[in-house]
């Protein structure tokens, strides 16, 4: 018999918990086929096509946990994608010496109802959508860079904190208590193996499996996946000859499709592509999701077939931010901002695309409505704003990543954009991050350092960005 504190009738939460403990308790998975919550390795909410939300759970168990929403009762998570070793198939930066990818885990899926208030996977609370965020964080380029290149290659430290700080700044980050998160790609970094003596990434796992994948990006990145919903985009380092199957099976919101799953090289032209997609906040925002994970720097010429892709693409990603006054351009290349030749050169932005965009909207690139562009790719902070029609630039590429020395040098007609004149720049080589903000007409952009400080605070009204001087520490 229950005891007389347990006899009246449990209120919502706490019969949520109940069942959850009762049908863990009483059911292994072998019987019920439902895991236990106590072997979720992680938890986290995303935000996909039409703002449609999708809890997903990554669990050591072969089976799925249950997930209790608004008091109700616990039932089992979809399959999304069960543990598995993904064929072997050469990668961009080991092209002789291709290995399998290992996912020992679970990934399951549950798509939240609109106007959900609570979900919980056994005790642990899953962050939920608001139904007007007022504040945004984005970051980008956040994994721990190594990388065999020839005389290019790269070894971050990634066992000092103060050279790779991506777990600081995810708490920092979270600190800002934010209502919807944004990452602009470049989540896996760890592709090559660790030099024999060098003791800065000395022990790292690498290449492209979830060994690599946990602690590179969901490990550090806990505190904030655990403080609100996430709308991720694609980067250079999730295509299909790098880290595409990981992308796929973790961290696409949408159904995982077989022949978008980068296991087979033959499908890369089905799975280096995705359609875009538009996340409505409001009444009067979208947020536009374009994957330009594989797309080069060269402008690209009418007759080449990527071309045709991409302007349908941009045609469809336009047309889903049409219905609001407000739309934010969120792709990982920065069309509108400086690329880095790696020593302090800035280069001109992605040509492929702004070739691609002239052909739509000349000169300009963008509809009006498009309110700013928001992108990572250059590992530095940097905004740009212009003084001709095209919208200013946020880059939040300062996440984690190596960063490329700052700026010292510009191209000769200082523009990254044909026939566009710079009203303002700023641009740091220092890690952090940045927010997006509700003002009382338009928004307000802040830029932090890697522990959280002011760097800048920016305006953004009618498509145009004014910034206080920019503060480093």
């Amino acid at each position: 018999m229950l005891p007389p504190q347990l006899r009246r009738p449990p209120g919502p939460l706490l019969a949520a918990l109940l069942a959850t403990a009762i049908l863990a308790g009483c059911f292994g998975s072998d019987e019920s086929g439902i895991s236990s919550p106590d072997e979720v390795r992680h938890a986290y909410v995303l935000l996909g096509p039409d703002g449609q939300t999708v809890a997903r759970a990554i669990t050591a168990a072969s089976t799925c946990p249950a997930i209790a929403v608004d008091g109700g009762r616990p039932v089992p998570m979809s399959l999304r994608a069960a543990a598995a070793t993904l064929p072997p198939r050469p990668t961009a930066y080991d092209k002789s010496n291709a290995v399998p990818a290992e996912f020992p885990v679970t990934v399951c899926d549950a798509p939240l109802p609109a106007g959900a208030a609570r979900a919980f996977i056994g005790t642990r609370a899953l962050p939920m959508p608001k139904a007007y965020p007022r504040k945004v964080l984005l970051i980008g380029d956040t994994g721990c860079r190594m990388k065999a290149d020839g005389d290019k290659s790269q070894y971050q430290a990634c066992n000092d904190a103060q050279q790779w700080p991506f777990a600081a700044i995810a708490q920092a980050a979270a600190a800002q208590a934010p209502d919807l998160v944004i990452h602009v790609g470049d989540y896996h970094y760890r592709e090559t193996a660790c030099p024999p003596g060098n003791a800065g990434c000395a022990g790292s796992p690498y290449g492209f499996s979830w060994s690599s994948w946990e602690p590179d990006f969901f490990a550090p990145g806990a505190p904030l996946l655990a403080a609100a919903p996430w709308i991720l985009l694609r980067g250079d380092h999730e295509t299909c000859d790098r880290a595409g199957q990981g992308w796929w099976r973790l961290l696409d919101p949408r159904p995982l499709a077989p022949a978008q799953d980068c296991n087979d090289p033959a499908n890369d032209g089905i799975g280096d592509y995705s359609e875009p997609y538009a996340v409505p906040l409001g009444d009067d925002t979208m947020f536009v999701v374009f994957d330009s994970a594989v797309v080069g720097n060269d402008k690209l010429k009418h007759s080449d077939p990527q071309f045709a892709l991409y302007k349908a693409q941009l045609e469809q990603a336009f047309a889903l931010g049409a219905g609001r006054p407000n739309a934010f351009f969120m792709n990982h290349q920065p069309i509108l901002g400086y690329n880095s030749d790696g020593k302090s050169k800035a280069q001109p932005g992605n040509a492929a695309l702004q070739s691609v965009l002239d052909s739509i909207v000349p000169t300009v690139l963008f509809p009006p409505n498009v309110q700013a562009v928001l992108s990572g790719h250059v590992h530095m902070m940097q905004i740009v704003s212009f003084a001709t029609p095209q919208p200013p630039i946020f880059i939040p590429g300062n996440g984690g990543t190596e960063l490329v020395p700052d700026f010292t040098e510009f191209p000769p007609d200082n523009t990254p954009v044909p026939d566009a004149v710079v009203a303002g720049l700023l641009h740091t080589a220092s890690f952090g991050f940045m927010t997006l903000e509700r003002a009382a007409s338009g928004w307000t952009i802040t830029a932090f350092d890697r522990a959280g400080r002011p760097q800048t605070t920016c305006t953004l009204f009618a498509r145009k960005a004014s910034c206080t001087p920019l503060a480093v520490s």
